[in-house]
């Protein structure tokens, strides 16, 4: 698969260095996440990982999941993770907050237990969010060119 034309160009001016295997199992992961919540507003960093962020609004503090992608691995992140159901016990982490699933290969999230979590996570912060939520798809880069 050759890089997704919808990534925003700053994100594929970073992603573009990452191994093949990578960037192809981020673009799937991405598309499995806006399947869930198709009028997310991405949000796009580039600190100490290349991230996309899911957010209900071009807030932070209104989104639900994210995709950090490191030099060999990414993980889907969620930000409340520690508040939700995993009875599968897929969420990893010792943070106050923060949860996320490593992902290795496709099978590490297109499951039922990955799509619960998801949903929660999307329920979980529109319940908590004082913003005008998106009604359509939208990007936003904070990546420096």
């Amino acid at each position: 698969m050759s890089l997704n034309k919808d990534v925003h160009p700053h994100f594929l001016n970073v992603l573009k260095y990452k191994d093949q295997e990578l960037i192809d199992l981020y673009i799937e992961l991405r598309t499995f996440v806006l399947s869930h919540y198709p009028m997310s507003t991405e949000l796009l960093y580039h600190t100490h990982a290349l991230t996309s962020v899911y957010s209900l609004s071009e807030k932070l503090g209104d989104s639900f999941c994210m995709i950090p992608i490191y030099t060999s691995h990414l993980n889907l992140g969620f930000n409340k993770g520690a508040l939700l159901s995993d009875p599968k016990q897929l969420l990893k982490g010792t943070g106050k907050l923060i949860r996320h699933i490593p992902i290795t290969s496709v099978e590490d999230f297109k499951n039922n237990s990955v799509k619960a979590l998801i949903k929660e996570a999307i329920e979980l912060a529109q319940s908590e969010s004082k913003s005008s939520q998106n009604q359509s798809f939208k990007v936003v880069s904070k990546i420096k060119k």
